[in-house]
């Protein structure tokens, strides 16, 4: 590093993004929580494990094509160039492990943090699908289906929009500053086109079609894992800055937060609005679900992702209205295509994050009409067109279309869905049962010496 002010600026950007790993890893605690309480008795375990181990799984695909996906593929490749070098993020790179070298400008101390940051929305990208397929899916199935979305589709959304050159910036003035789309409605998109393919649990639906409630048998365990989301979110919120920026270099000075385009914002700018999105999503919760614990709570989290895409812009009064709309039109959404569709979404996560991250970046565009959606004055403005088109490459191109044709491809191969069976023992009694049987042929095999 050149000089002292240098070595500030790369050491504090360092600890910044170190503290907010710490504390996106409570939304992953928060999931695992909450998926466990939404779940009956009898598949607690694999509710659990099944989103446990996507964390490994994820970490090394993520390590080895993940990273490298978001600095190669922002033109594309083949809509505005080609593969971008990215020399930093191939897992054999020198600057992918323990690095002190100079002339690296800065990526030996960031790169490890900043990986790590992405890497946790990989994580709740992958998380946001699990909750949805609770108590009918193989968790070999579903973990490859979490190494799609967590390591391939969201990075390349990421590339694409939330990228400070992605194409999408540059062509369509997509601006979505906190992912409502690029995580959100992604994730959301991916979980139902799982869903389309899997189909409800056994007895969701009545013989007339009409669906039942299966309500969450830990009320506790959903509260707590929602209020661990929340702060993870946050942290989530803090990490999709850059925490210190030279906006001005190279015609003088002008130091600043950026958002993930590196366009000038201020921490209390995110603060005033991720509080009021969150207070507008659990009022509007309140009331159309009619105190309804669950939904109030999980409206919360949608009324933050319905502002999420302009929070860097939005007044605080404008992100309260547009996450009281944003969950209005989430539970409407939900409640019909569980009606129309037979769509079993367990814990609402299409509906949550799918319809209130779409909805997100559409009402975006209009919000912020004109708006610059990068400090590049060469690229497009945000606009409504944009937007919408945006929404629909987040939600239905790399989310829903994937997440149905791989979803597909594991029924054929039988490994989707559990047997109807052990669907009705439940996981863990079958587990248990296995467990059992194993041990009595051990037993039964040493009599039989004995007895010889």
């Amino acid at each position: 590093m050149d000089d002292q002010l240098s070595a500030l600026v790369v050491i504090f950007t360092e600890f910044y993004y170190w503290l907010t790993v710490v504390i996106m890893f409570m939304i992953h605690i928060g999931f695992c929580m909450y998926e466990v309480g939404a779940s009956r008795r009898k598949n607690h375990i694999h509710t659990l494990m099944k989103n446990t181990m996507l964390i490994p799984l994820v970490t090394i695909t993520f390590f080895f094509f993940g990273w490298w996906i978001y600095f190669a593929f922002p033109n594309g490749p083949g809509i505005t160039g080609g593969i971008v070098e990215s020399p930093h993020a191939e897992p054999w790179s020198q600057l992918m492990g323990t690095h002190m070298g100079a002339g690296a400008d800065g990526w030996e101390r960031i790169n490890g943090v900043f990986w790590a940051a992405f890497l946790l929305f990989s994580w709740t990208a992958a998380s946001i699908v699990s909750g949805s397929v609770i108590e009918r899916i193989q968790s070999g199935g579903f973990w490859i289906l979490a190494v799609a979305i967590g390591s391939v589709f969201w990075i390349i959304d990421a590339a694409w929009g939330w990228h400070a050159e992605g194409w999408m910036v540059q062509l369509l003035g997509y601006h979505d500053a906190y992912a409502s789309g690029v995580i959100h409605a992604i994730a959301g998109g991916f979980a139902l086109g799982v869903l389309v393919v899997l189909g409800p649990r056994i007895g969701k639906f009545a013989p007339d079609g009409t669906p039942r409630d299966i309500h969450p048998r830990n009320p506790w365990l959903v509260t707590i894992g929602l209020f661990l989301i929340y702060t993870g979110f946050w942290g989530f919120y803090v990490a999709c800055n850059v925490p210190i920026w030279d906006i001005q270099a190279g015609d003088g000075e002008f130091f600043s937060a950026t958002n993930i385009y590196l366009a000038p914002t201020t921490l209390s700018a995110i603060t005033f609005n991720f509080l009021m999105s969150l207070s507008g999503g659990l009022l509007a919760g309140y009331w159309i679900s009619k105190g309804d614990a669950f939904w109030t709570y999980s409206s919360g989290l949608a009324g933050i992702i319905a502002a999420s895409a302009g929070n860097d812009l939005y007044h605080p009064i404008q992100a309260m209205f547009i996450a009281i709309i944003g969950v209005i039109f989430m539970y409407k959404m939900h409640f019909y295509m569980e009606k129309r569709f037979k769509i079993d979404d367990a814990v609402g996560a299409v509906a949550v994050h799918g319809y209130a991250g779409f909805f997100g970046v559409v009402i975006a565009g209009f919000m912020l009409w004109g708006y610059p959606s990068s400090p590049n004055t060469e690229f497009a403005a945000i606009n409504p067109l944009g937007q919408f088109i945006g929404a629909i490459i987040m939600f239905g191109v790399l989310g829903f279309i994937p997440g149905f044709i791989i979803s597909k491809i594991l029924n054929v191969f039988g490994i989707l869905r559990i047997p109807p069976s052990v669907e009705i023992a439940g996981l863990d009694t079958y587990v248990q049962e296995q467990i059992n049987a194993d041990e009595q042929a051990i037993v039964d095999a040493e009599a039989a010496a004995r007895s010889s």
